[in-house]
C-alpha cells in the first residue's frame, strides 16, 4: 500500500517525482540499501508498475480498470528478475543484485503473496475520484468503496444527493 500510496491525487504529490526522488524512497521502503543514480528509465518503470497496481486496486470498488494501464505494469512486470522456488520458506525471489528492477521485484513478490492468500481483496482504491487513496477495507463483507466515510464517502453521497435533487434544467 505505501507503494500505491506515493501518489497523493488529493494533495497533487507524489513522492516519486524522479529518478533521484525513487532511489530515496527505495533506501526508506527498506528495498535497497544503498543509493543508486536510477536512469529515468527506472524511474518510469517504477511509475508504470505503481500505475497498474493503483489500476488493479480500483477495480476493487467497481471501478472499470483500464486495460493498458494493467498492460503497461504487466509487461513491467514480465521485466523483473524475480524466481519461483520450491523452498517453502522462501518460494518467491527477487535475483539481482541491488537494483531498481530487484526493489521492484520485491514489491512484485508481494502483490503475487496478497493475491494468493487472498489478502488483495482487502486493499482497494477510494471510489472518490479526487482522492484515489488505498487503504485496507477491514470490514465483515469487504464491502468498503471510500478511504474515509466521514470525508470521501460523505463528499460521494451528498454529490449523489444533490444530482437525485436537482431541478429539472430541460
Amino acid at each position: 500500500m505505501l507503494f500505491a500510496n506515493t501518489l497523493d491525487i488529493e494533495a497533487g504529490t507524489d513522492e516519486l517525482e524522479g529518478p533521484a526522488a525513487l532511489a530515496d524512497w527505495l533506501i526508506a521502503a527498506g528495498l535497497t540499501t544503498t543509493r543508486q543514480a536510477l536512469e529515468p528509465s527506472d524511474h518510469r518503470l517504477a511509475l508504470d508498475l505503481r500505475a497498474g497496481l493503483r489500476e488493479a486496486l480500483g477495480a476493487g470498488v467497481g471501478t472499470a480498470a483500464d486495460p493498458d494501464l494493467l498492460g503497461t505494469a504487466t509487461a513491467v512486470l514480465e521485466e523483473l528478475p524475480v524466481r519461483v522456488t520450491l523452498d517453502p520458506s522462501a518460494p518467491l525471489q527477487a535475483t539481482a543484485p541491488q537494483s531498481v528492477r530487484q526493489a521492484l521485484g520485491q514489491l512484485a513478490i508481494a502483490w503475487a503473496h496478497m493475491a494468493i492468500t487472498g489478502e488483495v481483496l482487502r486493499i482497494k482504491r477510494c471510489a472518490e475520484h479526487s482522492c484515489g487513496w488505498v487503504f485496507w477495507d477491514g470490514s465483515k463483507n469487504r464491502s468498503r468503496r471510500w478511504c474515509s466515510m466521514r470525508v470521501c464517502g460523505n463528499r460521494s453521497k451528498a454529490r449523489a444527493y444533490a444530482e437525485r435533487h436537482r431541478p429539472d434544467r430541460s
